[in-house]
């Protein structure tokens, strides 16, 4: 599928991305996402069963199955 970004060439592929969601004030990384992405200027499209089953896990999730540091940009 041709990018929706005006004037960009690139077609979307499906990739598998590191999403990141700032929910309920924290800062959650979701691995392994499928997604949509750009070859051209990277811009990426979510799938809406993606992003009902992302909301799905935010609601439910207990522990995370990693940590990551976070560093704030002062």
């Amino acid at each position: 599928m041709k990018c929706s970004i005006e004037a960009c060439p690139g077609e979307y592929e499906e990739r598998q991305i590191v999403h990141t969601v700032n929910y309920h004030g924290q800062v959650t990384v979701i691995d392994h996402v499928p997604a949509e992405v750009c070859t051209t200027c990277g811009d990426v499209l979510l799938k809406p069963e993606t992003v009902r089953r992302i909301e799905s896990m935010l609601r439910t999730a207990t522990h995370p199955s990693r940590t990551v540091p976070l560093y704030e940009y002062a």
